[in-house]
């Protein structure tokens, strides 16, 4: 787990820019703290930081490699971990090549020399990199199917910059000419779903590689995408007896998964929550490690933590059980520095504990597992049962169903039938957007009033839906979020609070092989008896203790609500919006009135308030430069 920043010039003068690159690197030393290193030729700089887990003596990077005719042909940078290295080394070894290294960086380079672009399909793992060849002066970068790591780039006259995180490409924006307006589309659709969306960013000049996406370009050359992963979701139904097989194979697969994901030569926790999630993955663990470390945090206030759960869970399954509890004041005054680590805002208050916990976890490991993902491929979300409570409405003629949309509108708020109604008159394509709007659109105008309904939510989701046309409707839902929120929101916060502690996270239902064997399981089988992830809890009966087993997910759930209508926050939230300077952006007096509502209890606003405050912060630290991030004994440039 690491960090990048590549450079590809346009004009073969990479000398030009080296001393910018080496002052841009620092912004990201907290993603690898163990080593530091550039290396340039004529046309590339490659530069990276280094948190060493698997070969730690060695495999530092920028890593060479080549064939013994040109053995210095490639040069590589890459975040993440492949955790089929030591089968890709025997199967890349009986081919007839040599390595230099017993790193799991290697084999990527060595199989791209060998499979090309077909790489990224032979590696299980989780990845952002960079491989430069300097033969045919061809640049290849990669990000893992799913999207765990990041990789943001942007592109001027000067050549295109690759990173792990984009505070290092504006740091290195003067000196490459690059333009740092910001997206009037990706505001709105942050407001709109309370992340950026992929490819997007916050500034309309920098953009992300997509997730299970490949690109090339030569120098002074546009970049080059292509798609390498697109779920078909297989699904055939599975005979009445025949369920435990299916059962089986789920387990089977996880638990591999889990071992392939424990390998390292350093040590493994796991966090762990009140959820089926991360007690599975922890359970897994501990039969790879028995003197495994479990980790969850919680608040002061009673009756929103799963401390109590996590605790009863982890002597269950016989493991050693750390806990952070979190304070308000700690909150509200640890969000600056967050905002900085996020890069962008995302506007899912549960990343501020994520921060604390992994802060906590740092001091006992280096790398930790957790249980993100299992909702979208084993359908978790009690959201994807609404298909079948809408069924009937998929028999009513389009017209009558338009007909009773609109007397859903005229029926006054909370009356029994209403929101059943409404939903029921909408095809999926207009009523899911995924799990985290904070606005509709009538909201979303009183706090930016040049907001543009071509704009909305379904400009990101279309183009998705697009692609599952056939699925069943669960699969689809499944899809969605896959593209949406899971690789927007989920695993955003999932990477960068983790790295901002120097602590590696990796997530082993987001495996290629579990997701071979989870998206062929029927919707019956996802959504049954009442539950969500039906198949899942059947396959984990023997490994997860009973009072979790069929125990909804609470994750890290954080009194907001509460918080922004007393003293915890209130005051706090003023502030933050009196003193912005994004009056161009927001309409300040109506954010200012829908605090008050908040707080008069007229209307609970707390998510759409969070959404407006994250960006306000995040505002004033990339864009005002006047908020201090507070990063404490870090040398970090100052130049944002």
């Amino acid at each position: 787990m690491c960090g990048l920043l590549t450079m590809l010039t346009a004009r073969g003068n990479a000398t030009e820019y080296l001393a910018a690159t080496e002052q841009a690197l620092p912004c990201m030393r907290h993603r690898g703290p163990d080593a530091a290193g550039t290396w340039h030729d004529d046309d590339a700089i490659f530069g990276f930081n280094r948190l060493a887990i698997i070969d730690i003596e060695h495999s530092d990077q920028p890593l060479r490699w080549g064939p013994e005719d040109n053995p210095e042909r490639y040069a590589l940078t890459f975040n993440g971990e492949i955790y089929n290295y030591i089968e890709l080394r025997e199967e890349l070894g009986e081919l007839g090549y040599s390595f230099n290294t017993e790193g799991d960086g290697e084999p990527i380079v060595v199989g791209y020399h060998h499979w090309g672009a077909d790489v990224v399909n032979h590696l299980r793992g989780m990845f952002g990199f960079a491989i430069w060849d300097s033969e045919t002066k061809t640049m290849f970068a990669a990000r893992d199917q799913f999207g765990i790591k990041p990789l943001f780039y942007a592109t001027t006259q000067a050549g295109t910059v690759f990173a792990s995180e984009m505070k290092c490409i504006l740091e290195m924006a003067e000196d490459i000419g690059l333009d740092l307006s910001l997206d009037r589309r990706a505001i709105e659709h942050y407001v709109d779903l309370q992340y950026v969306p992929e490819p997007e960013s916050l500034h309309a000049n920098i953009r992300r590689v997509e997730s299970g996406s490949t690109v090339t370009l030569r120098p002074g050359g546009e970049v080059i995408s292509t798609r390498y992963f697109r779920p078909s979701f297989p699904i055939a139904a599975v005979a009445k007896g025949d369920e435990q097989q299916l059962f089986d194979k789920i387990a089977t697969a996880l638990e591999d998964s889990v071992e392939k994901h424990m390998r390292a030569d350093v040590t493994v926790g796991s966090f762990l929550s009140g959820g089926i999630d991360s007690t599975a993955i922890a359970a897994l663990a501990k039969r790879h490690n028995p003197d495994l470390l479990t980790f969850t945090t919680g608040f002061e206030r009673e009756g929103y933590s799963e401390v109590d759960v996590a605790a009863e869970s982890a002597a269950a399954i016989g493991v050693e059980h750390i806990v952070k509890i979190v304070s308000p004041e700690e909150y509200a005054a640890a969000i600056p520095k967050i905002m900085w680590y996020l890069d962008y805002p995302v506007a899912d208050p549960s990343l501020v504990p994520l921060y604390f916990v992994a802060e906590e976890a740092r001091k006992h490991v280096k790398v930790v597992l957790s249980g993100e993902g299992a909702d979208e491929l084993f359908g978790g979300y009690t959201i994807y049962k609404e298909p079948l409570s809408l069924a009937p409405f998929e028999k009513v003629p389009t017209p009558l169903r338009q007909g009773l949309g609109k007397l859903s509108r005229i029926l006054p708020d909370g009356m029994k039938g209403k929101s059943l109604l409404d939903r029921g008159s909408q095809t999926m394509e207009e009523r899911y957007y995924g799990n985290a709007r904070s606005f509709n659109f009538e909201q979303m105008q009183r706090v930016i009033p040049w907001a543009q309904r071509e704009w909305d939510h379904r400009e990101v989701t279309a183009p998705i839906y697009a692609e599952s046309q056939g699925f069943d409707p669960v699969a689809r839902m499944q899809h969605l979020d896959l593209f949406t929120w899971m690789r927007g929101d989920i695993l955003v916060k999932a990477d960068k609070m983790n790295m901002a502690n120097s602590l590696e996270l990796r997530v082993p239902f987001l495996d290629k092989e579990v997701f071979k064997v989870a998206e062929t399981i029927p919707h019956d089988l996802k959504i049954a008896h009442g539950t969500t992830k039906y198949a899942l809890r059947k396959a984990m009966e023997q490994i997860v203790p009973a009072h979790v087993l069929n125990r909804k997910k609470l994750g890290f759930p954080v009194p907001m609500r509460h918080w922004l209508a007393g003293e915890e926050l209130y005051g706090w939230a003023q502030d933050t919006i009196n003193e912005s300077q994004t009056e161009d952006i927001f309409n300040k007096p109506e954010v200012l009135e829908m605090l008050k509502e908040h707080r008069d209890g007229v209307s609970d606003h707390s998510r759409r308030l969070w959404t407006v405050l994250a960006f306000m912060i995040w505002h004033g630290i990339f864009v005002e430069n006047r908020i201090d991030p507070n990063i404490e004994q870090r040398d970090y440039p100052v130049r944002l």
